[in-house]
């Protein structure tokens, strides 16, 4: 398990005296459960992103209701097609309100996640901490009212659950039948990894591939089918936090409906009749991911630079480049992007000490830290774990969006979880919508379908085909007649590169490395483990990088400064103890990030030195998580304190502090619904009808209070 990870869990969970020693507060204990709970259940992001974003909600409503500045997102509402009941509670002073507060946060946390835990593989270990920090709490496990005006805080927590759990089970998640796919099939036979060299049977080198392996084990640790299925690829459905029907565009496919959100358009595709061989956008990105896999040897003499004076403060302008111009962005041969990195840390004037450390370290230390390990609460519960981390640091102050009064530790913990919340459920909801519709190839696919065809670099030379993998001088190449490195006689006509090994090189990861060597690409594997190899989804867009660029623009808003606390953030792999693919790394790497962008970015970029990304993927992934961050905030800002520095403004559903045609848009995009997405229900009947149109045209032209 990551250090930071065990570090902050042990620390939140020793003995059993916690709610009465920690100053933490019981949003924030509520959460750790809940991420223990994900990283002890299987590896859903798209459902974990869900869950987190369900249980933040309970927790925000639960506080809105006893802070009259503050609007719940539910209660009284007609949410996905779920009416919400809500006739208010009985005036309480701010004391008795806080103990209700609590109470309620209690009460509903333990009931919704005993709901949604009761099936997972972890079941007992989940229910046991639930249960202990509820009963910790005073929590009475049989008490089941839901009168919240009668019976106080217990039984508005048992409300908002049994509320949220009514939600959850229309919210077109499939809950009742396991989040089960229900049309989705693939178009390309399974690819029997560990029994066959290069990619025989793919018939779409377009399209998704299921993995086959004798042992599937997800990015949990939990097992599972030998050939797991597409992960949420009708996740498109599901209703979101804050997108605009505008927003989503719909696509059929074997008369099914896919919606898309945010749509980026199509991936590049290769036409065996058109491709242009390296120079086709298809195989400069794939075969990127394939040179990048040279890098992952600490034994190669290369160095380089990981601190914020040479890494970050990336263009953001690039993320609008077409897929032939991403050789701007990326050093295809060397690794990393063309981020300048600081001239200076803001905070305390002092320029950023320089970090030089092996290549082969940074990147195996970088991929596997962003994979969030084989106990992983998944990317958006990585996310959430660095936003606890952020809080804990002694030079925040829990100012919202850096204005205003200082907040106690429960409003900060409850405001900031709704808003990174909503916005993880909704980068989930574009990505896997992208995924499901574009249902693109991975890497591992793609690379070994090349490497079978040949090579596209010279065509006077044996075994030329436009729809190989280049041949670079030192890196590729083809093998010929009494190969020092395949003398094997069948091997002859191959392509063979310098990547890592693979597993076949490993026999004990505690003191194994596999290192970099001539391999034959068909044998290629991603830097994985063995037994999962690849996600299980299709690669386009790629989830992480809407996740971590969604989750950097929340934390520069909500905490007013694009800069982790003191100007930097900082993460400790530890020589030989932090790496859990071989041994590593060989000495100690402080991974650094001047900015949450930063750390965004470089999180990215581990995709591709991880082997399950291509550039396609990832900016295209970016892009959607700038715009689910703007959509998400504007709609917590329109919940949270309108005595704030950002107050309540209705009509105002693109967050640009402005009435005008993009809002006009907005609502005539919703009128006539009653499943509200936004806040277009200006009057709150349960309805987008005339009344809200009238109400909007009176507001039309006006800028937003400041």
């Amino acid at each position: 398990m990551h250090y930071l990870k065990s570090l902050l869990f042990a620390l939140f969970f020793c003995g059993s005296s916690l709610a009465q020693t920690t100053d933490q507060s019981i949003a924030r204990q509520w959460n750790e459960v809940l991420l223990e709970a994900i990283r002890s259940d299987q590896a859903r992001p798209t459902v974990h992103a869900r869950n987190l974003f369900h249980t933040s909600t309970l927790m925000f409503d639960a506080l809105a209701v006893y802070d009259e500045n503050v609007e719940p997102f539910i209660l009284g509402k007609l949410f996905n097609g779920v009416e919400i009941p809500f006739y208010g509670v009985l005036p309480v002073s701010e004391e008795e309100g806080l103990i209700l507060t609590e109470e309620a946060i209690n009460y509903g946390m333990f009931r919704l996640i005993s709901h949604r835990f009761e099936n997972s593989p972890g079941a007992e270990y989940t229910l046991g901490i639930a249960e202990e920090l509820f009963v910790q709490y005073g929590g009475e496990p049989t008490y089941t009212s839901l009168d919240y005006i009668s019976d106080g805080g217990g039984a508005l927590g048992n409300y908002l659950a049994s509320k949220i759990i009514e939600i959850g089970l229309q919210d077109g998640s499939n809950e009742e039948n396991g989040h089960a796919n229900l049309f989705y099939t693939p178009s390309n036979p399974d690819l029997i990894i560990e029994q066959q060299a290069g990619n025989p049977g793919l018939i779409n080198p377009n399209s998704w591939q299921p993995i086959n392996l004798s042992e599937f084990i997800d990015q949990s640790g939990i097992g599972g089918e030998e050939t797991p299925p597409f992960l949420s690829p009708e996740w498109g459905g599901v209703a979101p936090f804050s997108l605009p029907l505008f927003e989503r565009s719909t696509h059929t496919r074997d008369g099914h409906d896919y919606f898309v959100w945010i749509d980026q358009g199509a991936p590049p595709l290769i036409d065996l009749n058109t491709t242009t061989g390296f120079n086709d956008t298809y195989q400069w990105g794939f075969s990127m991911v394939l040179r990048w896999s040279e890098h992952l040897d600490p034994s190669d003499g290369v160095e380089i630079d990981i601190s914020p004076a040479s890494i970050g403060n990336l263009d953001e302008s690039l993320f609008d480049l077409e897929y032939e111009c991403y050789d701007q962005i990326y050093n295809w041969a060397e690794g990393g992007d063309v981020s300048l990195g600081h001239n200076a840390n803001p905070i305390t004037g002092d320029v950023y000490e320089a970090q030089i450390v092996k290549r082969g370290d940074y990147s195996r230390v970088l991929a596997e830290f962003w994979a969030d390990g084989p106990d992983s609460e998944t990317p958006p519960g990585h996310w959430f774990l660095i936003l606890n981390h952020v809080a804990d640091h002694p030079e925040f102050v829990p100012k919202w969006q850096g204005e205003g009064p200082e907040l106690s530790k429960l409003k900060w913990d409850v405001f900031s979880y709704f808003t990174l919340g909503g916005a993880m459920h909704d980068a989930a909801i574009a990505a896997w919508s992208h995924k499901g519709w574009y249902d693109y190839v991975r890497p591992v696919s793609a690379i070994r379908w090349m490497a079978d065809r040949g090579q596209c670099s010279y065509p006077n030379e044996p075994y030329f085909d436009l729809a190989g993998l280049p041949l670079i001088n030192g890196w590729s190449g083809l093998v010929y007649i009494n190969d020092p490195d395949f003398p094997n006689i069948n091997h002859v006509g191959k392509i063979k590169v310098r990547a890592w090994n693979g597993h076949n090189f490993i026999e004990a990861p505690l003191f194994d490395i596999a290192g970099v060597d001539w391999m034959l690409a068909e044998d290629w594997w991603p830097y994985q483990r063995p037994s999962f190899v690849t996600p299980p989804f299709a690669g386009y867009v790629s989830g992480h990088s809407a996740f971590s660029r969604a989750a950097a623009e929340i934390l520069t808003s909500i905490t007013g400064s694009a800069y982790f606390p003191g100007g930097i953030g900082e993460f400790v792999a530890h020589q030989n103890e932090f790496l859990v693919f071989e041994e590593g790394p060989s000495e100690d790497i402080v991974l650094q990030w001047a900015t949450y962008r930063d750390a965004s970015d470089q999180c990215s970029l581990s995709r591709i030195w991880g082997g399950i990304h291509p550039p396609a993927d990832d900016i295209p992934g970016r892009r959607i998580g700038i715009k689910v961050a703007e959509y998400s905030l504007a709609m917590a800002n329109q919940h949270i304190n309108s005595n704030g520095p950002y107050p309540l403004c209705f009509g105002d559903f693109t967050g640009d502090s402005a009435i005008g045609v993009n809002d006009m848009l907005a609502i005539l995009s919703y009128f006539g619904s009653n499943t509200v997405v936004g806040d277009a229900d200006l009057d709150n009947d349960g309805v987008v009808g005339v009344n809200d149109m009238l109400l909007f045209l009176s507001l039309f032209g006006t800028s937003c209070p400041q």
